[in-house]
């Protein structure tokens, strides 16, 4: 007798073989000295990445999300962004929690000044520790930064004290074009766009609705104008000279059959990094199965060969501190503060 999740791995194995197979397809083979080769797509030429690397070679970055060293440069998450304008299907945003570990949720909602606060908090703490020093100061959440005039506040203030700190941004897209002179004006050097299908029938399913000027589209409506500004954004932000990353949720038997479309997507309009990353099972998803880790790794081998992958997110927290996968405690860091 067969089994049926052995079955069901095999049909996912061999539908994403089948699509890269199509792609190596488009165009003869051409084997330079370091073993990649070419393709065309829609008049494109696109050099997949070398398969060796087990994450990226990427520009000269200290961002640990972008390549740079994950067990000295730490980086800190300020939730002083609460409100979003779409609503992901697996996304339960909540201001007041300290127990679960995930996108979406934090211990409290900062003001700028308060942030700020933490920022001198964390970066003093790790330096007294003589180890891994504060890289990275990003916003993201637990709603939609660019949804949040605080964002902005937030990341001038934190620039007028830190100039060097590295500052960055995770974002669903919508309104990054509008806002991408003002994010370039204030020295935000990198941004991850969430980018959860790649066409409206699969983002139908994935979003449950968008507001966008006041609308409020769902359907495939919503997810189309979505999706032209998530693109949109995310040419632009390349073009103006940021580290572009895309993550992109994968939701078993809903978009996972778009993962390597997009990832040729992206990549053609500048995106340097791709981070595919297994839905958490909650929301209108939280019967879904999330993909096994050996999936995972197959389809990030498959998508590396037009993309970078990053493989060691840990879907971190909208207040995350520290090292990724170190966490500092902040609730601890800053009843010590008050008590000295």
């Amino acid at each position: 007798m067969v089994n049926a999740n052995c079955l069901k791995q095999d049909i996912r194995e061999t539908a994403i073989q089948s699509r890269v197979a199509f792609y190596l397809a488009k165009k003869p083979r051409e084997q330079p000295l370091d073993g990649a080769f070419d393709f065309w797509t829609n008049n494109e030429r696109i050099r997949p990445m070398a398969t060796g690397c087990p994450m990226m070679k990427m520009q000269n970055t200290e961002h640990p999300c972008f390549g740079g060293d994950h067990a000295q440069a730490g980086r800190i998450h300020l939730p002083v962004a609460p409100g979003c304008n779409i609503k992901c299907g697996f996304c339960e945003r909540r201001f007041d929690c300290a127990n679960e570990s995930r996108p979406g949720v934090t211990s409290r909602v900062l003001t700028p000044e308060q942030a700020l606060q933490r920022v001198r908090l964390v970066k003093g703490h790790m330096q007294r520790q003589t180890g891994p020093e504060l890289k990275v100061v990003g916003i993201a959440g637990p709603g939609d930064p660019l949804a949040n005039p605080k964002t902005f506040e937030t990341f001038e203030q934190v620039r007028q004290e830190f100039p060097d700190l590295h500052l960055c941004l995770s974002t669903n897209g919508l309104l990054l074009t509008e806002h991408l002179d003002r994010l370039v004006a204030l020295g935000v050097q990198s941004v991850t766009v969430t980018i959860n299908a790649l066409t409206a029938a699969s983002g139908a399913r994935v979003y449950e609705w968008v507001r966008f000027k006041g609308e409020k589209l769902t359907g495939e409506e919503g997810a189309a104008l979505l999706l032209k500004r998530q693109l949109e954004g995310v040419r632009y932000a390349a073009a103006a000279g940021m580290m572009v990353k895309v993550n992109h949720v994968t939701i078993p038997g809903v978009n996972d059959h778009e993962t390597l479309d997009l990832a040729v997507k992206v990549r053609g309009l500048g995106a340097a990094v791709m981070n595919i990353i297994p839905v958490i099972p909650i929301g209108i998803f939280k019967d879904i199965e999330p993909p096994d880790d050996a999936t995972l790794e197959m389809v990030r081998n498959q998508a590396e060969l037009v993309v970078s992958q990053a493989r060691h997110c840990r879907q971190c927290r909208a207040d995350a501190a520290g090292v990724v996968g170190r966490d500092i405690d902040l609730d601890q860091l800053e009843n010590r503060r008050l008590v000295g």
